[in-house]
């Protein structure tokens, strides 16, 4: 038997034998004759070309070398323990790293608390968060360097699936000083002569091209807006009283000295899509638990959205 075929079996033999301090009691245990079960020993001292044993006849005592290797034996049988245990529970989607792609307005309410539950089924998995535009998103996904990808306005694409997370309503971001800001819904019409201050103005078709199309669809046109980066921008120029803005649902948990936000009409359909994206031919179990979890999101935590 060459030392580097060794096998675990020879190894737990010898711990056993040691353990129990007798060939007769260890092949007891491991449910063997005491005959197959010294010619192991007697192999594995033979490739190692030291005695590991002093046979006695009520037992066994180790030899200097004998120590050595029965610390080594153990440490080797705890190893393999682990790796066994460590790959059944990545082969269920109990371990291992799931990079998730975020962005701005999500990250207010629906990501965290779909990470929360995640984090409390699969608390051994190490969840990486990537702030990320949608082009990023994509790109990283070829790239596998994402796992799955959370964002909206995904075009269809041939080697990725996108999901509705949630569909939330839209609502307007008012100064609370502004005279529509005691209205419990608006309508797009009411909103249309104002400044709006919409965003991000990067990877088109983006919110923006969503939020005008909502107005053209109904035969409105908008006045006056202006681009910014992102939502907090936005939101602090409604502050400051310049213009209003217009937040998904998660978004109105952004919360800002002087801002209200009201709802609206349901008849206006100006509603919005969470999504998540992954590789169409991602077989993993890691993302299949993290889908089921974004899945059964329970969209209830999102109502209610307090106007302040």
């Amino acid at each position: 038997m060459d030392i580097a075929a060794m096998e675990l079996h020879h190894l737990r033999s010898f711990v056993t034998v040691v353990e129990q301090r007798s060939f007769r009691a260890a092949a007891l245990q491991l449910h063997v004759s005491q005959p197959p079960l010294s010619r192991q020993i007697r192999q594995l001292e033979e490739r190692l070309g030291v005695s590991l044993l002093i046979r006695k006849p009520r037992g066994i005592e180790l030899t200097d070398a004998g120590t050595v290797f029965f610390d080594e034996a153990r440490n080797i049988l705890a190893l393999a323990a682990q790796a066994a245990n460590r790959t059944q529970l990545a082969g269920r989607g109990q371990i291992g790293r799931l990079d998730v792609g975020v962005f701005g307005s999500a990250m207010f309410n629906t990501i965290p608390r779909i990470i929360r539950e995640f984090r409390s089924r699969y608390p051994r998995v190490l969840i990486a968060l990537h702030n990320m535009d949608r082009d990023s998103q994509t790109k990283a996904l070829r790239e596998q360097r994402l796992t799955v990808g959370i964002n909206r306005l995904f075009p269809d694409q041939p080697d990725l699936t996108s999901e509705v997370i949630l569909t939330e309503r839209l609502h307007v971001a008012l100064h609370d000083q502004h005279p529509l800001a005691a209205r419990s819904v608006l309508g797009l019409a009411d909103i249309s002569d104002q400044v709006l201050i919409l965003y991000p103005h990067i990877s088109r078709p983006s919110f923006i091209d969503y939020i005008l199309r909502l107005f053209y669809e109904r035969g409105i046109s908008p006045s006056r807006f202006h681009e910014v980066d992102d939502l907090t921008t936005a939101v602090t120029h409604v502050a400051s009283g310049f213009g209003l803005s217009m937040v998904t649902e998660s978004a109105c948990n952004l919360r800002m000295p002087n801002i209200v936000y009201v709802p609206i009409r349901p008849e206006d359909k100006a509603v919005l899509n969470l999504c998540m994206i992954y590789r169409s031919n991602d077989e993993s179990k890691l993302l299949s638990a993290f889908l089921d979890v974004a899945r059964n999101f329970d969209p209830e935590c999102l109502e209610n959205t307090p106007r302040r």
